[in-house]
This record gives structure tokens, C-alpha cells and sequence, in this order.
């Protein structure tokens, strides 16, 4: 039982809860805050270019009615009267008018400017917390999500912010200012017509809060079908082997076009209640003007004679532009609403991410390099390949040094992925330090789950892990983890250099011990060979490398790190019988006088182990040297000579 069940790598993001408002307004705080709390300086810039750009806008409105009522009309009167028309004032006043809107659309575009950068900027610091919070996430996150729907939050989450931060925000900002001050400028002019507008403004809102409703469990779950889909694809992708041998090509494309189905229809649900939203918004507002303008026609007309009710020409055609200004901002509200509810769906899945919780770490003992001065061990800032655990104690704040010599015991655990179902049962390991330890048995039988536990990927449920006598528990992962090399089954090669790989196993190492632990690995003689050498840029994972070379590389990279200990997970299964003979020479050099744990399917590697650790369903059955067991002929002898006891 070496992980969790396959089962466990389809979950997703969970899928919000659009039927709570409380959440999406929390989720909308909590995306206000992040952004004012590192763009707060630019916000203010951008609130104050806007509220300059909407004043614009509204002066040059309100300048109709003094354009008809102070200048056209009075001119139009002294030309009947047969006076000569003075166009002087009337030239200063549109001048003046123009400056202002000069002055407005300085604002809007140094707004525009700020916004690009705090959008952008929002996105990239996402982006920074997504990853650097990913990497403080336990195993057992990676081994219970679909990759892909990790990627999707990345990317698809994180860019649907990028237009309601540039747009949505600043189109939301810029209307509310604009209502208010177009709604106190329509009050000056007109109280009737004011209410007028109002009433209906009330009956769009209405509307749009109908159809916004509707169109809000959509969005998110067109982001978590997406989410799936894209795990799907990533899925695939790794599997194509796998799909082209059992020739399950149309099975696949039959399961992906449900996925794509799935999301065709939460995709077109969302955008065809948010689409429409505008539209309907729009011959609303064109509805409230032709209302407005037969009602101020009529109050222009025949209501002179009551001041509440009276109406001049310029006040009747300002207030109509206004009442188109008032009815835009809303309508330009509601075209932004599909963009604001992806981005909240977006918003609640990158959350989601943000809040998993870290791993757990409360370890103090830490691993050093250390010397011997005076016969004492003490620590030292140089590469000595000494190490030392460094404890210091709680209780009384003294510094003890104990050399560390891999000394590792497994007393009475159990263990499960989950609490109901335990995968290893009561068991107990003694390796001794400079022992090779061998773990063998079927698949599932618990052998990787050993060697993650000695990791601390996952906690125990009960029992002890000692190492050097210090509960691993109370060593820090970094340092527990810095103490074991690992050399996996499955290989993981960087899109980089060969060189820097292998580097990758200690990252000051020099190109010297790069070479070195080449060497060791028997991988030097191929790498030369290679058109640029160590320099070799490794592509898709080694796809331009065999997997046996891709085997050694990683070998070469445990080798650089020069680690107190080793765990060796079938690290020799995709080397070709003549490439493993090759191999297992410079292995047991690197194996030499370090602990060794070692999961192996051929049996013929861990021969020479001094202790072989037969597991069977996640009990420990057996357990001696190679001929003791081949003596007892138990589970052992069946698996290395194929009869039966």
C-alpha cells in the first residue's frame, strides 16, 4: 500500500457555495483587501483621476443648460431684435468647458496607467503567494488533487481577475460617482423628473438582480468544470502510452467530450443570463428617456407658471443627457456583472488554495555540519562531512551535538492514509547505522509507505520513530529530510542543463562535484557523448534521455548531495540488466557507510542487504539476511526462486 487510493487524484477544488451571499461578499472583502493593502497608494490615485474625469463629464452636461439658456437663446433674441450677436462670452465659456475636459482625460488616461500596473501586479503577487504556499503544502495535498485543477487555479482562476481588476473595479468606482453626482445635478434641474428617473432605474435593478442570480451558480461552476477538465487533459497527456497500448483512444475522447459537454453547458448558462442583462438594461434606459423627454416637453410647455413644476428649454436638454448618463453607468454595471462573478468564482477557488493548511513542522532539532575540536563535537560553518543533530533543550535552553550516524528505529506503528482504513499494522525496524535495509514484498504491500513515513510525507496514527534516538517528531522536516537522499522510481528532471540536475541534489556544489558524482553513477561516459555535454538542456522531463540514463542522472543527483542516509525506491527498475550491473558497483560505493533503505522488486539487488524485510499487506511477515530467509522458506523463497514452500 504504497499511497493513496487512485481514487483520491480526481478530487478538485471544491465547488463554492453560490447560494451564499455571506461567502461571495466575504470572498469580494477579502479580494478588496489584498489588493488595497499592497496597491493602497495607487487605489487612492486611481479613486481621485476618477472622481476628476466624472466632475469633468458632469460640468460639460450641466454647460448645456447655460448654453441655451445664457447664450443661444438671449443671441437668437438680440439677432430678431436686429442687434449684433457677441460671440465673446460664449467663446470663453466653451473654452473654459474644454479645459476641464482636457483636465478630465489626463485623469482618465494617468488612471487607465495606474490600473495596468496594480492589475498586473495583483496577478504576479498571486501568483507568488499560489506557489510559495504550495510549496509549504503537506504530500498528501498533491497525492488527494488532480494536478491539472491545481494548474487551472494558476491560470485560468487567477486571469479571470486580470478584467474585473482593469475594468470591472474601476467601471464600478467611476458609475457610483457618476450616479451620485449626476443624481444631485438632476435634482438641481428637476425634482419631477428626477423621481421619474428613479422609478425607473428601481424597475431595471430589479431585473438585473433577477437574472444576475440566475446567471451566478453558473459561473462558478463553469470554473470547477473547467478545473476538471483540465485535470482530465493533464492526465492524459502523461498517460498517452498507457491510452495508445490498451487502444482506449475513443473511451478517452468519449469520457473527455462529457467534460467538455459538462462545461459547454455551465459556460452557456452563465453567459446567457449575463448577456442579456445588458441588452435588456439598455432599451430600459431608452424607455426612461423617451419618458423624460415627453414629460419635460410637456412641463416645458404648459408648466411655466408653477415654479415646482416649470421647465426651460436648456434644463429640459441637459436633464435628457443626463438621464442617458444616468442610465449608462448601470447598464455599463451590468455588462461588467458576468466578469465580476467569474472572477469571484475565481477568487473563491484561489482562496481555497490559499487557506489549505501548511505543513505541520514544530521540529527544533536541527542537522549541522560539525568538527571535532578537543575530542568535542562542535558545529562549524564548513562542508566537513561530519553531521551533527543540534538540540537545544526547552526546558533549559542548553545546545547539545550528537553526531548523526543513522541509527533508525520503527517501534510498534500503524498507520493509515486515512483514519478509518490503517495500512500498516504494529510495525517494528531496527537499522542499525551503516546496515542496508531492504524492504520486499508484492504491490501494496506498504514498502513506499515506510520510506514516506520516515520522510514525515505523512505522521503516524501511534507508535514511535527514533532516529539517533531523537523522536523524528521533534526534528525539523528540512533537516530530517536534508539527512536522506532519495532516489526515486519514478525520475523528475527539470527543463535545464544536465549539469545543474544534478545540481539540484545540493545547489553550491561545484561543477567538479557535479562531475564526481557523474562519475559514480556511471553516467559521465554517456553525458560527454551527448552534443553539448553537461551542458545538454534536458527536455519534457528527459524526453530526449532513455529511461535508464534518466535513472542515473537521478542517482548522480543523490550522489552530490552526499547525505547522512539513503532511501532507494526501485531506483535500478528501468535499467536494462547490463546498465544495473554497472550501477549497483557505484551504488554500493555510495551506500558504503550510510544507512540504507532500500524497496526493490528484483531480488538479486538486495542480496547483500543485512536485513531483508518481507512485508505482506501491510504486516511485517519476515524478516533475517538473505539465506535466513531462503532457510525459513516462507513468502521470501516463494518470490526469489518462484516455488512454492
Amino acid at each position: 500500500m504504497a499511497g493513496p487510493t487512485p481514487g483520491h487524484r480526481r478530487n478538485t477544488q471544491p465547488r463554492a457555495k453560490v447560494d451564499d451571499p455571506k461567502k461571495t461578499m466575504k470572498t469580494f472583502k477579502r479580494l478588496l483587501g489584498l489588493i488595497f493593502s499592497r496597491y493602497k497608494v495607487h487605489m487612492i490615485f486611481v479613486f481621485a483621476c476618477i472622481v476628476i474625469s466624472v466632475l469633468a463629464s458632469v460640468q460639460g452636461t450641466l454647460f448645456i443648460k447655460n448654453l441655451f439658456d445664457d447664450y443661444i437663446t438671449p443671441m437668437t433674441l438680440d439677432v430678431a431684435a436686429g442687434k449684433e450677436a457677441d460671440f465673446t462670452p460664449l467663446l470663453l465659456a466653451i473654452g473654459r468647458v474644454a479645459v476641464f475636459y482636457l483636465i478630465g482625460a489626463a485623469a482618465t488616461y494617468t488612471q487607465s496607467r495606474i490600473m495596468i500596473y496594480v492589475t498586473q501586479g495583483t496577478m504576479r503577487d498571486l501568483r507568488n503567494d499560489i506557489f510559495r504556499h504550495m510549496e509549504s503544502l503537506p504530500i498528501k495535498y498533491f497525492d488527494t488533487h488532480a494536478h491539472g485543477d491545481i494548474m487551472s487555479v494558476y491560470t485560468n482562476d487567477v486571469d479571470t481577475l486580470r478584467q474585473m481588476i482593469s475594468q470591472s473595479m474601476t467601471q464600478i468606482f467611476n458609475s457610483a460617482i457618476t450616479i451620485v453626482a449626476t443624481l444631485a445635478s438632476m435634482f438641481t434641474l428637476s425634482v419631477p423628473l428626477t423621481l421619474l428617473t428613479l422609478l425607473m432605474v428601481a424597475f431595471m435593478m430589479f431585473i438585473s438582480k433577477k437574472l444576475a442570480g440566475k446567471s451566478g451558480k453558473y459561473f462558478v461552476a463553469q470554473q470547477t468544470d473547467l478545473g476538471k477538465e483540465n485535470g482530465y487533459i493533464e492526465e492524459m497527456m502523461k498517460g498517452q502510452k498507457v491510452v495508445k497500448v490498451f487502444n482506449h483512444e475513443k473511451k478517452n475522447v468519449e469520457d473527455f467530450e462529457k467534460l467538455n459537454d459538462t462545461l459547454f453547458n455551465s459556460s452557456y448558462n452563465a453567459n446567457m443570463f449575463a448577456n442579456i442583462i445588458m441588452p435588456i438594461n439598455a432599451q430600459l434606459g431608452n424607455v426612461s428617456y423617451v419618458v423624460c423627454a415627453i414629460v419635460g416637453s410637456i412641463l416645458a410647455i404648459s408648466c411655466n407658471d408653477i415654479p415646482v413644476l416649470s421647465l426651460s428649454l436648456g434644463s429640459l436638454v441637459s436633464f435628457l443627457t443626463f438621464n442617458k448618463n444616468f442610465n449608462m453607468p448601470i447598464s455599463q454595471v451590468s455588462q461588467q456583472f458576468n466578469s465580476i462573478v467569474m472572477a469571484l468564482a475565481g477568487a473563491e477557488r484561489i482562496f481555497a488554495l490559499l487557506d489549505e493548511k501548511s505543513e505541520d513542522d514544530n521540529g527544533y532539532v536541527t542537522l549541522v555540519n560539525a568538527e571535532y575540536r578537543d575530542g568535542k563535537l562542535c558545529e562549524t560553518d564548513k562542508r566537513t562531512g561530519v553531521w551533527a543533530w543540534k538540540h537545544t533543550h526547552q526546558a533549559t535552553g542548553e545546545v547539545e551535538y550528537k553526531p548523526q550516524q543513522g541509527d533508525l528505529v520503527m517501534d510498534d506503528v500503524d498507520f493509515g492514509y486515512t483514519d478509518d482504513k490503517m495500512v500498516l499494522h504494529n510495525v517494528s525496524i531496527y537499522a542499525k547505522p551503516g546496515q542496508k535495509i531492504a524492504f520486499v514484498g508484492s504491490t501494496g504491500a506498504g514498502k513506499t509507505t515506510i520510506t514516506n513515513l520516515i520522510n514525515r510525507f505523512y505522521d503516524i496514527q501511534d507508535g514511535k520513530i527514533r532516529y539517533d534516538g531523537i523522536n523524528i517528531n521533534k526534528i525539523k522536516k528540512d533537516d530530517l529530510r536534508r539527512s536522506l537522499g532519495v532516489v526515486l522510481q519514478e525520475t523528475n528532471l527539470f527543463s535545464d542543463t544536465i549539469m545543474e540536475n544534478i545540481r539540484y541534489g545540493r545547489l553550491d556544489a561545484t561543477d567538479e562535484e557535479v562531475i564526481e558524482a557523474a562519475k559514480l553513477a556511471n553516467a559521465d561516459s554517456f553525458i560527454r557523448q551527448l552534443p553539448d555535454g553537461y551542458n545538454t538542456v534536458i527536455k519534457a522531463d528527459g524526453g530526449n534521455l532513455s529511461q535508464g540514463q534518466r535513472q542515473m542522472l537521478a542517482i548522480a543527483r543523490a550522489a552530490v548531495a552526499d547525505p547522512p542516509a539513503l532511501i532507494l525506491d526501485e531506483a535500478t527498475s528501468s535499467i536494462d540488466t547490463r546498465t544495473e550491473k554497472m550501477v549497483q558497483e557505484s551504488m554500493d560505493k555510495l551506500m558504503n557507510g550510510r544507512t540504507t533503505f532500500v524497496i526493490a522488486h528484483r531480488l538479486s539487488t538486495v542480496k547483500n542487504s543485512d536485513c531483508i524485510i518481507v512485508l505482506e499487506h501491510g504486516r511485517i511477515i519476515e524478516r533475517g539476511t538473505h539465506d535466513q530467509l531462503l532457510e525459513q522458506k516462507g513468502k521470501y523463497y516463494q518470490l526469489y526462486t518462484g516455488k512454492a514452500s
